[in-house]
C-alpha cells in the first residue's frame, strides 16, 4: 500500500475510534462540540480545503462543495436544536474519505498496469565510439553499433550483426515465451535480451522506435474521451447547480408555506446535498475507461483512446488484409505434384538452380530443402527475364520456371504459385508455392463470429483463386480479391454504407488510408509499417489475429460494465433523493446513497482491468 493510502486509512481508523470513544464517554456541552469538531476536521479538512478553494477559483460547484456544506451544515444544525448529536456530519465525511480511499486504490491498481508498459523505456545505450559509451538512446545515430548485454533491455530498434540468444518480448507483446534470434534477425526497442552478447546496427532514431511509439500512444490515450465520458461531464455541469437550487428550495419554500420547521426542512436540504453528489458517476466512468485500457495492454493491446474501445464495442463488422495479417506474409513450398522424379530429388535440384537468386520464390524453394547448397555443382547459370532461370547441374541442364519454360508441362490452374522443373530438356515436376496461412487465423475467426460479429471479410490484392482458397480455409463470410489499395478504401467505405460499425485490421504501408477510414483502425504487430500504426486507433502488439476478438471482448466489458454504472448509480440516486424530499429518509441514507453507491460503482470498475 502506498504511503498516501496508509496516512488515509490512519486517519479514518483514528476518526472512527475517536467518534466511537466520545460517544461512550459522558461529554457534554461545549467540550463534546469542540471534541468532534476536533475529529471532524481530523477526517475532513482536505475536503473542507478543496471547497474553499473551489470557491476562490469560482468553480465550487463539485463534490467537495457538496460534502463541506452538507456537513458543516448538520453540525450547524446540531447546535442549533442543541441535540448535541455532531455524529452524522462526522460519519458522512468518514465514510466519504472511505469511498475516497477505496477509489484512489483502484485507481493505482489500474496505473499500476500503465506504469509496468512504461518501465519498458531504456535508461541508456552502449555504442561502440572507438571504445564501448554508454550514453542516452536519443543520442544514437541511424547506422551505428550498439552493444546488448544479457539481462540489458534492447533501446532501439536494429538489426543483429553478431551474436545469438534468446530475448523476452512480454513487455511489449504480453508474450510469455522467449524469442530466439540469431544474426541477421531485427529486433526491436523493449525487449529484454536474456542470453549472449548481441551487436545490433542500429535503423531507427530513438524517437521513431518501437519503444517511443508505444510510450506516445499510452501516454496520449487518456486525452480522447469517450462518448459516455463527455456525457458525465455535460451532466455534472448542469446536474449540480440544478440540485443545488433543488436543495435551497427544499430548505425555504415548504416552511415559507406553513408546512413544517425551518430546521426540519433545512436537515431535509443538507440530506438532499449529500445524496446528489455525482461522484460515483463521476469517479467510476473514466476509471472504468482507464482499467479497460490498462487491462487491454497487459494483453499487448493498446487502445490510442477510450473513444476507440466505445466504438470497438460496437463493430459489427470486421475487413480484414490477406497477406501479414491472416498469412505469414511470406511464400513456403506447400507441395510437390506431377513429379517424374522423387520429390526430395526434384526439390534438392530446384533448390541449387534457385540457390544464388534473391527472389521470394527462390528463397522460398531453398528454404525447404533440408541439405547444403553446394553452389560449386552449379554452372552457367543464366536468368530468363521473368520467366525462370536456366543452368547447369553436374553437367546437366535444369530450367526451373514459369510453365513457358518447361515443354509439354500440364497446366496448374489451383490457388498456389506454380514453379516447373525441366531436367535434361524434360518436364520433371511442379513446385507448389503459396503464402501461408497463420495457424491461429481460422481459430481467430471463430472466435470472431463466437462473440457475435455479423460479417467477416477478406480484402486482397491477390487473384480470385488464391482468394477464394484462403476464404474457404478460414470460413470467411465474403472476400474482395485483385483489389489497389484505392479498391480497399472503396470496399470498406461501402460496408460503412450499411451503418454497422467497421473495424479494419491491416499490417501494411497501402493499409494506412483504410486504417485511417474505417471506424476502428487495427494495425496488426509491432513490426507492422510506421504509416499503418501511425493511422490505427488500436494496435495488437503480438502477430496473432485471435487478438481482434480479445480487443472487441475487452471493449464490450468495459462498455458493460459503464452501462452498468450509470444505471445504477441514478437509480439509487434519484430513489433516494425522492425519499428525502418526502420526509422518508435521513443523512444515514445519504451516506450509503452517495459512498455506498460510489463504492460499489468503482469496485465493477475495476473489473474491467481483469481478462
Amino acid at each position: 500500500m502506498k504511503k498516501r493510502h496508509k496516512i488515509m486509512l490512519a486517519r479514518i481508523i483514528s476518526s472512527a475510534t475517536a467518534t466511537v470513544l466520545l460517544n461512550l464517554l459522558p461529554i457534554e456541552g461545549v467540550l463534546r462540540l469542540v471534541l468532534f469538531t476536533a475529529v471532524y476536521l481530523l477526517i475532513g479538512y482536505d475536503i473542507l480545503w478543496e471547497a474553499l478553494c473551489g470557491i476562490y477559483n469560482r468553480q465550487f460547484l463539485d463534490e467537495n462543495f457538496l460534502m463541506a456544506i452538507a456537513t458543516v451544515g448538520a453540525f450547524a444544525l446540531a447546535v442549533y436544536t442543541k441535540s448535541g448529536d455532531y455524529n452524522e456530519a462526522v460519519a458522512v465525511m468518514l465514510f466519504y474519505q472511505t469511498g475516497e480511499l477505496f477509489q484512489s486504490i483502484a485507481v493505482g491498481k489500474s496505473r499500476k498496469n500503465i506504469a509496468a508498459l512504461m518501465d519498458i523505456r531504456p535508461d541508456f545505450a552502449r555504442v561502440e565510439r572507438g571504445e564501448l559509451v554508454e550514453v542516452d538512446p536519443s543520442e544514437v545515430a541511424v547506422g551505428e553499433v550498439i552493444v546488448v548485454r544479457p539481462g540489458d533491455r534492447i533501446p532501439i530498434d536494429g538489426v543483429i550483426i553478431e551474436g545469438e540468444g534468446s530475448i523476452d518480448t512480454s513487455a511489449l507483446t504480453g508474450e510469455g515465451v522467449p524469442r530466439d534470434i540469431r544474426a541477421g534477425d531485427g529486433v526491436v526497442s523493449g525487449c529484454i535480451n536474456l542470453t549472449g552478447l548481441l551487436r545490433i546496427r542500429t535503423e531507427r532514431d530513438f524517437g521513431e522506435s518501437t519503444v517511443s511509439r508505444i510510450l506516445e500512444l499510452v501516454e496520449s490515450a487518456s486525452s480522447r474521451k469517450s462518448r459516455s465520458e463527455k456525457f458525465i461531464s455535460k451532466f455534472a455541469r448542469i446536474y449540480t447547480p440544478a440540485v443545488c437550487g433543488a436543495a435551497l428550495a427544499l430548505a425555504v419554500i415548504p416552511p415559507l408555506c406553513g408546512l413544517g420547521e425551518w430546521h426540519s426542512w433545512l436537515y431535509r436540504a443538507l440530506t438532499f446535498l449529500v445524496i446528489s453528489c455525482p461522484c460515483a458517476l463521476v469517479i467510476s466512468i473514466p476509471l472504468t475507461f482507464f482499467a479497460g485500457i490498462g487491462g487491454a495492454s497487459r494483453e499487448g493491446i493498446l487502445v490510442k483512446g477510450s473513444n476507440y474501445l466505445e466504438a470497438l464495442a460496437e463493430v459489427k463488422t470486421v475487413a480484414l488484409d490477406k497477406t501479414g495479417t491472416l498469412t505469414r506474409g511470406a511464400f513456403e513450398v506447400t507441395d510437390i505434384i506431377e513429379n517424374k522424379i522423387e520429390k526430395e530429388k526434384l526439390l534438392e535440384i530446384a533448390a541449387h538452380a534457385e540457390g544464388s537468386s534473391t527472389h521470394p520464390i527462390a528463397k522460398s524453394i531453398v528454404a525447404a530443402f533440408d541439405g547444403t547448397i553446394d553452389l560449386s555443382r552449379v554452372s552457367e547459370i543464366r536468368e530468363i527475364g521473368g520467366l525462370g532461370v536456366n543452368c547447369k547441374i553436374d553437367g546437366v541442364a535444369v530450367t526451373v520456371g514459369r510453365r513457358a519454360t518447361a515443354p509439354n508441362a500440364p497446366e496448374y490452374s489451383g490457388a498456389s504459385t506454380a514453379v516447373y522443373v525441366s531436367i535434361d530438356g524434360k518436364f520433371s515436376g511442379i513446385i507448389l508455392v503459396a503464402d501461408a496461412v497463420k495457424e491461429e487465423s481460422r481459430k481467430a475467426i471463430e472466435e470472431l463470429k463466437r462473440i457475435g460479429i455479423e460479417k467477416c471479410v477478406m480484402l486482397t490484392g491477390d487473384g480470385e483463386a488464391v482468394a477464394a482458397e484462403v476464404a474457404k480455409k478460414l470460413g470467411i463470410d465474403e472476400y474482395r480479391a485483385s483489389l489497389l489499395p484505392a479498391d480497399k478504401l472503396t470496399e470498406v467505405e461501402a460496408l460503412l454504407s450499411d451503418k454497422s460499425r467497421v473495424a479494419f485490421v491491416g499490417d501494411g504501408i497501402n493499409d494506412a488510408p483504410v486504417l485511417a477510414r474505417a471506424d476502428v483502425g487495427i494495425a496488426m504487430g509491432a513490426m507492422g509499417s510506421d504509416a499503418a500504426i501511425e493511422a490505427s486507433d488500436v494496435v495488437l502488439m503480438k502477430d496473432d489475429p485471435r487478438d481482434v476478438a480479445k480487443a472487441i471482448a475487452i471493449a464490450r466489458k468495459c462498455i458493460s460494465i459503464v452501462k452498468q454504472n450509470i444505471i445504477f448509480s441514478l437509480a439509487v440516486k434519484f430513489g433516494c433523493l425522492a425519499l428525502v424530499a418526502m420526509g422518508f429518509a435521513d443523512m444515514w441514507l445519504g451516506i450509503f446513497a452517495d459512498v455506498g453507491v460510489m463504492v460499489l460503482a468503482v469496485l465493477n470498475a475495476i473489473r474491467a482491468m481483469r481478462k
